[in-house]
């Protein structure tokens, strides 16, 4: 479970770099590029955070499985 949950966390960091990156790009570009341009940036970040906002619900479940593991296994720990 903890494995899954690191890579998960290496895809939100990946995914949150690239929505910066873009982010970048819709700033230093919005005055000089086209509006076909700026509408795939604008597109393109979008996408990305409403990827990062599923990542992130997914690491929460991921935290919240290895919360009620170790829950349980200090549960049965504490009956033997």
């Amino acid at each position: 479970m903890v494995g899954e949950q690191l890579e998960t966390m290496d895809e939100l960091l990946k995914l949150q770099a690239h929505l910066e990156k873009y982010q970048q790009i819709e700033m230093n570009e919005k005055d000089t590029c086209d509006k076909k341009e700026l509408h795939f940036i604008r597109q393109e970040i979008y996408r990305t955070e409403v990827a990062l906002k599923m990542l992130h619900e997914k690491f929460e479940e991921q935290t919240n499985s290895v919360i009620q593991s170790f829950a349980t296994e200090k549960m049965i720990s504490n009956l033997g």
